[in-house]
């Protein structure tokens, strides 16, 4: 309590009213004080205490400056504490040699409490914690104020910075605190996990509607116009749903592999060619999922069914760089080639970075790298490796005469 002083209670200029709770007592540490049945007024700057109507009417009543909080918790009552109400302990840090008087000179405590007999409202943590965070008294200092009993004037904007002192709360503060807030992660995960079976549940629905619909339209084919099936077709692209191949649908996980990797030359085939006939795995992994909609492959599934592309003969192959970056390209695509068009933009450019050459191609640093080092391994190219970045250059030994 030796940190409250006695001040006029009307608002100071660039100081902003937050809430007002009443029926608040305040204690020293675990102390009761005669200071019950109370009037609290938060503010930007302050706590304000006082009776009933003093605050309103401007008297003069106890103020805390929140530049004091190091930090504040809430205190819940004991499985047998009947009938207590719940509390908020505020950590306070040392009081300030040059502090206005107030109702103790010198306490052995920390910290305060407020205790609320009407009950402790949620939205007065959300707005206390929301006050302390913006730190209103720093950006914008109160102006200089006149003491109560006093006529000598004190400025807050010149006020020292204070040292953030850590109190000792003790082993039992502490595994309440962190009880408290492993109880509030549960609750969290556990309404996480709620809404997420719901969502399985629609997107099994989903599905179940897509698959009815495409079976009607394959059963139907001569019954249903053309620009039927394509609207049919374009409702359930629209919904993210294209009849993904799913490992339920399968008896064994070589033939789920096995259709998968058919799929994936399906919906990958012309977009890696628009890229320059390369795509690292991590973007096939992005690409795949967000086209596949709800039904989502795991990272080892597109993995072993992009490894069942060159056996089965389709037109994209699984490639493994020497650095291990993995990528699908089209089988088409030849070393040899690639090598040459580097070269000349190599040569017409006078030298590359990977980061230089992927704006200019509109690809990721990634693959533009392994083509510099494929350009390299074909002798097409010879590097300088600096401090700045690793530059590519055309091979002048290709050029000599001699």
């Amino acid at each position: 309590m030796n940190r409250f002083e006695y001040l006029e209670s009307h608002l100071h200029p660039n100081e902003i009213y937050v809430r007002r709770d009443i029926g608040v007592r305040l204690y020293d540490g675990d102390v009761k004080t005669h200071f019950e049945d109370g009037e609290l007024v938060l503010t930007s700057h302050r706590i304000l205490w006082g009776k009933p109507g003093d605050i309103t009417r401007g008297h003069t009543c106890l103020s805390l400056f929140l530049h004091h909080v190091i930090f504040f918790e809430e205190e819940t009552p004991g499985p047998f504490s009947f009938g207590r109400s719940k509390k908020i302990i505020m950590h306070l840090s040392e009081p300030r040699t040059d502090k206005r008087p107030g109702p103790l000179d010198i306490s052995m405590y920390n910290y305060v409490k407020l205790s609320f007999k009407e009950g402790l409202d949620p939205n007065f943590i959300v707005h206390l914690s929301d006050t302390i965070i913006r730190r209103t008294w720093e950006l914008a200092p109160i102006m200089p104020v006149i003491h109560a009993n006093s006529n000598t004037q004190h400025s807050e904007s010149n006020a020292k910075p204070l040292p953030r002192i850590k109190p000792r709360t003790g082993i039992i503060g502490i595994e309440r605190s962190l009880q408290e807030q492993q109880k509030a992660t549960d609750e969290s995960i556990s309404m996480a996990f709620q809404d997420l079976r719901k969502l399985m549940e629609m997107a099994k629905d989903m599905v179940s509607i897509s698959k009815t619909i495409s079976a009607k339209i394959r059963e139907r084919q001569g019954d249903i116009t053309e620009d039927e099936t394509v609207r049919f077709k374009s409702y359930l692209m629209s919904l993210g749903i294209d009849d993904p191949v799913t490992r339920d649908a399968y008896k064994s996980s070589n033939e789920y592999f096995k259709q998968l990797a058919k799929q994936l030359a399906d919906i990958l085939e012309e977009p890696i060619q628009e890229v320059g006939g390369m795509m690292t795995l991590t973007d096939v992994y992005c690409r795949v999922n967000r086209a596949r909609g709800l039904e989502l492959l795991s990272p080892e599934d597109l993995l072993n069914a992009s490894r069942q592309l060159a056996p089965l003969g389709l037109p994209i192959v699984l490639r493994v760089f020497d650095s291990g970056v993995m990528i699908l390209q089209c089988r088409s695509q030849d070393d040899n080639a690639i090598a040459d068009v580097i070269a000349d933009l190599i040569r017409e450019k006078g030298s590359l970075t990977a980061e230089e050459l992927a704006q200019s191609e509109g690809i990721s640093v990634l693959l533009a790298r392994e083509r510099l080092l494929v350009t390299e391994k074909r002798g097409k190219a010879c590097r300088d490796d600096t401090i700045e970045a690793l530059r590519f250059y055309p091979n002048l030994f290709l050029e000599r005469d001699d």
